[in-house]
């Protein structure tokens, strides 16, 4: 995933796949969301990101961004997925 700022490399990520993939990633949001913030924490932590951490507070690039949780992280890349045109018009047929 590429972009200036987290809210970017979000939306490429959703750009960069099939909507097979996509409301697979849904799904499988939905299921680590649905386990404790300590849980969601230890795995981010362990084995869901490589090299970056969304809650860092990085001042390069500028304006990266943050976020305060990695649950807030993780709600924000659902929405990413949930709010993608395909998946919308998908479940709208």
């Amino acid at each position: 995933m590429y972009g200036d700022t987290l809210d970017e490399a979000i939306q490429e990520g959703v750009n960069c796949h099939d909507l097979q993939f996509n409301l697979q990633t849904i799904e499988e949001l939905h299921k680590l969301l649905s386990f404790t913030d300590e849980d969601i924490d230890r795995i981010t932590r362990t084995w869901a990101l490589n090299s970056i951490d969304p809650t860092a507070d990085v001042e390069e690039p500028p304006n990266w961004g943050r976020y305060p949780t990695y649950r807030a992280f993780w709600e924000a890349v659902l929405r990413a997925f949930e709010n993608d045109p395909e998946v919308q018009e998908h479940r709208s047929a």
